[in-house]
């Protein structure tokens, strides 16, 4: 059985080269001033279908045997992950069936759409998307591309880290810390494979929203918790349950995980926009968020961020960049 590793991660980048784009790893000096340190951006809101998803998806799909492609592929996801997978199957030449929660953005299941992707709706907080998915792949014989736990994915998402520590050595910024969204662990366990073997020194820090802190939960005590019931939130790409079963053994290596207020996301994200030219989604946006709102000591010292999305509801983008936002207005109800 394939185990998720660094060489895998290495494996992975010669797979996705030519495919995936190799994003900029991005420097501003007003954002450096304000927080007094320098602070390296990888914009993974530039990447194919819009998040760092498509690396992990172009790795795991483009691996499949001709039979498997034959028979299509199923994930389920609340968007970026659907996208990816969408726009992968279209490059690959197979069908794709996508489950999504009812209250997606609508931004996210036209992207699938246009990729060729067939969505199932599905009620998040009274059905389980996992059974959905498992039901039509066992009917239709497709594989199951699952966001974050599969070996394959996890060291595709972990290009990413590789990619920002080749960038930063080229511009003379070793890195003194690494902040990456947490959520079902995919995007930053594959970050922590590759940091454990090329900068181990580097502490790698998680940031989820304050009331989906599974993977916060979950490293103090030691096992897999959900969280309380939540009331909703705007980063709609992180709004996982728990922390995943592969993911989470090796986020154990965290150095920490911090939460952030839908408010400081809205922050991060105007300020991405106002200051860096940036469209980023909310659940993109946590890292910049930790570290504006002073989460995170990053005075005289180097930080990278991964800026992990883009695809945001264009209402609620209008919304936040001209000073409308209200979180209660805009979280999806319990």
């Amino acid at each position: 059985m394939h185990t998720a590793s660094f060489e895998g991660v290495r494996d992975a980048a010669r797979q996705i080269a030519g495919h995936a784009v190799r994003t900029p790893l991005i420097e501003s000096p007003a954002l450096n001033e304000q927080i007094g340190g320098r602070v390296l951006l990888k914009a993974e809101n530039l990447q194919r279908a819009g998040a760092f998803k498509f690396r992990g998806a172009w790795n795991r799909i483009s691996r499949l045997t001709p039979d498997e492609l034959a028979r299509g592929v199923v994930a389920y996801s609340s968007g970026n992950h659907a996208q990816a997978v969408a726009c992968a199957a279209r490059m690959m030449g197979t069908p794709a069936i996508i489950v999504m929660p009812a209250d997606s953005p609508k931004v996210k299941v036209e992207g699938v759409i246009a990729f060729g992707g067939e969505v199932r709706m599905y009620d998040r907080y009274r059905e389980s998307r996992e059974a959905i998915g498992e039901e039509i792949a066992a009917t239709r014989g497709s594989v199951l591309v699952r966001p974050f736990d599969d070996p394959w994915v996890i060291e595709g998402q972990g290009t990413t880290g590789l990619e920002i520590l080749e960038q930063a050595e080229a511009v003379g910024a070793p890195i003194d810390q690494l902040l990456c969204g947490a959520s079902g662990g995919g995007l930053i366990a594959g970050i922590n494979l590759t940091m454990a073997a090329m900068s181990p020194d580097t502490p790698v820090i998680g940031v989820e929203p304050q009331d989906y802190n599974d993977t916060q939960l979950s490293l103090a005590a030691g096992e897999r918790l959900t969280h309380a019931p939540a009331p909703g939130t705007i980063c709609d790409a992180l709004m996982t349950d728990r922390p995943g079963e592969l993911t989470f053994p090796i986020n154990r290596r965290l150095k920490a995980v911090v939460a952030v207020s839908d408010a400081e996301v809205a922050a991060a994200v105007r300020f991405a926009f106002r200051t860096l030219k940036l469209v980023v989604e909310p659940g993109g946006a946590v890292s910049l968020a930790a570290l504006l709102a002073g989460k995170i000591e990053a005075g005289d010292r180097t930080t990278a961020l991964v800026l992990s999305g883009g695809n945001v509801d264009p209402a609620l983008f209008s919304a936040i960049i001209e000073d409308r936002f209200d979180p209660a207005d805009w979280r999806k109800a319990a």
